[in-house]
């Protein structure tokens, strides 16, 4: 289903012109109110952008800007028209504070609507938002779309699995939004209940706010016998409804009316075309309180241009496998916590619920993969099968990163549960 047929499927051509008046008239506002642009644009202000290709010549703009921007020095209106405050949750610096005027907070509405609009969500629906509700904006975002096309809404939050379960199945809930990890906690939770799929009424769930593989999703939807359907966004930019995948699942379509997005090499910073693989960058062309000129996300991901299937003219991004903050390097490898949660769903007998552990013994790194096993698995209590299942796993590693890893096999519900923000995968010990 597409939410608003005028903007989705608009003509090349008029979109181009579309995105090159609104973000000469961004240029303008963020010149003229933030002081920041008025430095960083200095004799780059909108006169010289006559087509879109100029936008390369600009400035970019680093979360370390808006860090030091702390708290409203980036707002481009006064403080009295800013109707929401929402923020990073700073766990690695000062956070992010990003403010919203009322007329953002309808097209935040407006491009939400048309994520849960892409995975078949009307006003005959209820639609269970399992994001946190505080600073962080997905909880919100969700539910403001939800509430755009008239769908019923729990707001539900986050916490304990049990509360999702019964809340699920008593308001016969059709749409679970949350992220990937709180997902897989929540499939875990069924299975250990005794709760079949089909006692529920859930058709789909809307993943975001972290990277997730193929694989995790393919165990998803089979385990909760529903879709499962990717979306993007971030607090800085404007919180869930950046862009998303509609049924086709080829790409996820970026509200193109609303943000101009590039790719570029992460280290030259060089534009790169439709197709090649580099960081994120995108420019708000409508949000009056937060402006942001070609913010770099740190997100990896690659660009098309061809129509969809589905009808929309959109451009479309890759799926984010990964952000640059999340590399593992080891010695001259680098890989993604994705890539070894891929591995991990290809053997049988394991669960999505992992560690990595990163280390360094003797001036060489070491990799230790801490992973559950599964419950439902017949005979993973035979140590010939629990030795068959670490071998497989630590076959795959080595031939994706050619280090032995150290493969730890975990009793069921032994990982502590992502229950509160997003999954934190990663423990590196070399810095200690």
């Amino acid at each position: 289903m597409i939410w608003n047929e005028k903007s989705e499927k608009m003509d090349r051509a008029a979109l181009c012109q579309v995105q090159l008046e609104r973000l000469q008239a961004t240029l303008n506002r963020a010149v003229r109110n933030v002081a920041f642009y008025r430095h960083t644009l200095s004799g780059t202000g909108a006169e010289s952008i006559r087509e879109l290709t100029d936008i390369a010549r600009l400035p970019l703009t680093t979360r370390d800007d808006l860090r030091r921007s702390y708290p409203y020095d980036m707002f481009a209106v006064p403080l009295r028209d800013i109707v929401r405050i929402q923020s990073t949750s700073g766990t690695t610096g000062s956070p992010v504070v990003v403010g919203y005027t009322r007329n953002d907070i309808r097209v935040w509405s407006e491009c939400v609507a048309r994520v849960l609009s892409a995975g078949g969500v009307t006003e005959h629906d209820v639609v269970q938002i399992a994001f946190a509700y505080g600073m962080f904006t997905g909880g919100f975002g969700l539910h403001y779309g939800a509430e755009r096309i008239g769908a019923s809404v729990i707001p539900a939050s986050t916490g304990p699995l049990s509360k999702q379960l019964t809340l699920m199945r008593d308001f016969k809930t059709t749409a679970l939004a949350c992220t990937p990890g709180y997902a897989a906690a929540i499939s875990s939770a069924m299975v250990e209940a005794g709760t079949h799929p089909e006692s529920l009424s859930l058709k789909t769930l809307f993943l975001g706010a972290e990277p997730w593989s193929e694989a995790l999703r393919e165990q998803l939807e089979q385990q909760m016998r529903v879709k499962a359907l990717d979306n993007y966004g971030l607090t800085e930019i404007l919180g869930p409804g950046v862009s998303f995948e509609c049924e086709e699942r080829n790409g996820l379509h970026v509200n193109e009316d609303h943000f101009i997005v590039e790719v570029i090499d992460p280290v030259s910073l060089a534009p790169l075309p439709p197709g090649r693989e580099g960081e994120l960058v995108f420019t708000t062309l409508t949000k009056e309180g937060f402006p942001l000129i070609r913010y770099r996300t740190g997100d990896l991901g690659t660009l098309a241009t061809e129509p969809c299937a589905c009808g929309r003219t959109l451009t479309r991004m890759s799926r984010v496998h990964g952000r640059i903050d999340d590399l593992i390097i080891l010695g001259a490898v680098k890989i993604f916590p994705s890539q070894i949660e891929q591995i991990i769903l290809g053997v049988k007998g394991l669960e999505p619920h992992y560690e990595i552990i990163v280390g360094r013994i003797g001036g060489a790194d070491t990799l230790e993969v801490k992973v559950e096993m599964s419950e439902v698995m017949p005979g993973m209590s035979d140590p010939y099968k629990r030795e068959a299942a670490q071998e497989a796993l630590a076959s795959g590693i080595d031939a994706l990163v050619g280090i032995a890893a150290r493969i730890t096999l975990m009793e069921p519900r032994s990982i502590a549960r992502i229950t509160e923000g997003k999954a934190r995968r990663v423990t590196d010990t070399r810095a200690r």
